[in-house]
């Protein structure tokens, strides 16, 4: 898939949305008192409208291979918050492995989702309402953070906010692992991001140690091979 074709389909999904005549929601009224990011400034509506008609272009009902290998090698411990969980597809596998789990979105939509899919399959894992770039808010502190493709949704200035607020709930010698879209290679996804900017985003100055920044893949709805992405192990100091 080229990036333009995944462009296309992303503003096709887009428009789609906008045409609901069911759902009775307008882009202006749904951001719950936040100021809407980046990414919804320019698709002019909000994530949660990403749901509304169909799956979202990157939820492929199932979770990312490059997380499922780090997950049964068991690099996930402890208390585990997934930043940006969409359905819930990542963090219904991982809770299914004995972890506790709690998953985050501004989309109530896929939370309710991802809610009736962990009632259905029997898996014990919580999903709640909050804003990413404040964590802090939730008042809890997490061994493992999973961040699949959120990161390169945010602009610069979004990042040093949301990198912050990822801090704030990651204890001190846990880790972080980042799934987002790479700039190296052909068929590249939105938003690629390039190693230079997630070094110089994880810095230590901003409490955090890269460990590993590995090439992989991300699976999206319109690609089985996925694009490329960036899987990065990064501990918090």
């Amino acid at each position: 898939m080229t990036d333009a074709t995944m462009r296309l389909a992303y503003i096709s999904h887009r428009e789609e949305t906008k045409m609901s005549q069911q759902t009775g929601v307008r882009a202006d009224d749904s951001y719950s008192g936040r100021q809407p990011t980046s990414h919804e400034r320019r698709a002019g509506l909000p994530w949660d409208a990403s749901y509304l008609d169909g799956p979202a272009p990157w939820d492929t009902g199932q979770p990312q291979p490059a997380i499922l290998r780090p997950a049964g090698e068991g690099a996930f411990a402890g208390a585990v918050l997934g930043a940006g969980c969409g359905t819930g597809e990542n963090a219904l596998y991982i809770a299914s492995l004995g972890l506790h789990v709690l998953g985050v979105d501004v989309a109530e939509t896929a939370l309710s989702i991802a809610r009736k899919k962990a009632a259905g399959r029997g898996i014990d894992a919580d999903f709640l309402v909050a804003d990413a770039c404040h964590l802090d808010r939730l008042d809890r502190v997490f061994e493992t953070v999973l961040d699949c493709g959120l990161f390169h949704t945010f602009d610069s200035a979004e990042r040093r906010d949301y990198v912050a607020s990822l801090a704030s709930v990651t204890g001190r010698g846990g880790d972080l692992y980042v799934l987002c879209f790479s700039d190296v290679g052909p068929d590249t996804g939105p938003h690629p991001i390039s190693q230079e900017e997630l070094r110089a985003a994880f810095k230590r100055s901003s409490g955090w140690s890269i460990a590993s920044i590995s090439p992989d893949r991300c699976q999206t709805r319109f690609d089985a091979q996925g694009a490329p992405a960036w899987l990065a192990k990064i501990e918090r100091i």
